[in-house]
């Protein structure tokens, strides 16, 4: 059985205002897992998924490859957990690709032969060479959104957490990223409302409402029981 790399343990957590956001979570996910955590608005799903690198820090226990999120070693955690939010815009910020995917890499102190290297290969996994003097802001929302993976790509993570991966994306520019996704070897967890992605991308599927964690199986399971998803604000692909 592959090892664990993810393990939350009761994790609560309560916005300033006194919103609490979760409630006892608890979840195990090992190596090579694509996992998919869906649920309607403000199930608490993005709150999550900000605990697992320490944006957040609530009450309970989290660890990420055998490692606590705590502030000792969040350097090691940030640098095996890739982040890919929901508007690449908000991970895309220089003048060309190629300075965007260098960040990560460059200030880490790789030299320049090893950053380019990083860049290189980063861009191959998305299918995006020869972008590298292109403007980001130029690019469509497919590409950038391809861009935006290859940045986490670059620092060579061991787990990638999506928000969103899909969203206001045309059918086939879906259609290529989910491939794209299904190809990449690294753990996932995939935060969407998207049906037709958890159903092509993730083999497990956990629900999440008010929360807490309310189902966690099978995709495959949970998709077929129609009034588990309408119970919980969500419809079949």
């Amino acid at each position: 059985m592959a090892p664990v790399v993810i393990e939350i343990d009761n994790l609560v957590y309560a916005y300033p205002d006194g919103r609490q956001a979760l409630k006892g979570v608890s979840l195990t996910v090992r190596e090579g897992e694509k996992v998919a955590v869906t649920g309607p608005n403000g199930a608490g799903k993005s709150t999550l998924f900000l605990h697992l690198n320490g944006i957040l820090n609530g009450d309970g226990r989290v660890r990420v490859m055998g490692l606590e999120v705590t502030d000792r070693h969040l350097g090691a955690i940030r640098a095996k957990v890739g982040m890919v939010f929901q508007d690449p815009d908000d991970q895309l910020f220089s003048p060309t690709v190629f300075e965007d995917v260098a960040f990560g890499p460059l200030h880490i102190g790789l030299s320049e032969g090893e950053v380019r290297q990083r860049v290189n290969w980063a861009l191959a996994q998305v299918s995006m060479e020869g972008f590298e003097d292109r403007m980001p802001h130029h690019l469509s929302l497919g590409e950038r959104k391809r861009i935006a993976i290859a940045t986490v790509l670059s620092m060579d993570p061991a787990i990638l957490v999506l928000d969103e991966p899909t969203s206001e994306l045309d059918p086939r520019s879906r259609r290529s990223l989910i491939r794209l996704l299904r190809e990449l070897p690294q753990t996932m967890l995939v935060a969407s409302h998207d049906m037709r992605l958890v159903r092509d991308l993730c083999l497990r599927t956990v629900i999440l409402d008010e929360g807490h964690i309310v189902a966690d199986g099978p995709t495959h399971r949970l998709l077929a029981d129609v009034e588990l998803l309408e119970r919980h604000g969500l419809e079949q692909p």
